[in-house]
């Protein structure tokens, strides 16, 4: 979230310095790009709550998988953890 923020600082600083810069009144449209600005930081929000609540199902369900198949959840790390070594070995 802080990378969206600061891309707003960035954007916002920007379009105040073409305002400056223009010498067309740029308030109008200033205002319109500040009120995407919102919008688009809020969607990022929603997504992020979205990508949140959905990693924490997927880890309780892999949690509670892993502790109702205890030798399963072993036997198979031990066949990745295998098969990662003889990729890694193989040079």
């Amino acid at each position: 979230m802080s990378n969206v923020g600061s891309a707003v600082s960035d954007i916002n600083g920007s379009s105040e310095n073409v305002a400056h810069a223009s010498s067309v009144d740029a308030e109008p449209v200033s205002g319109k790009v500040r009120a995407r600005l919102k919008r688009a930081k809020q969607k990022a929000a929603d997504a992020q709550v979205i990508v949140i609540e959905t990693g924490r199902k997927s880890a309780r369900a892999a949690n509670d998988y892993a502790h109702d198949r205890p030798w399963t959840t072993a036997g198979v790390a031990l066949g990745v953890g295998v098969l990662i070594g003889l990729l890694i070995g193989r040079k």
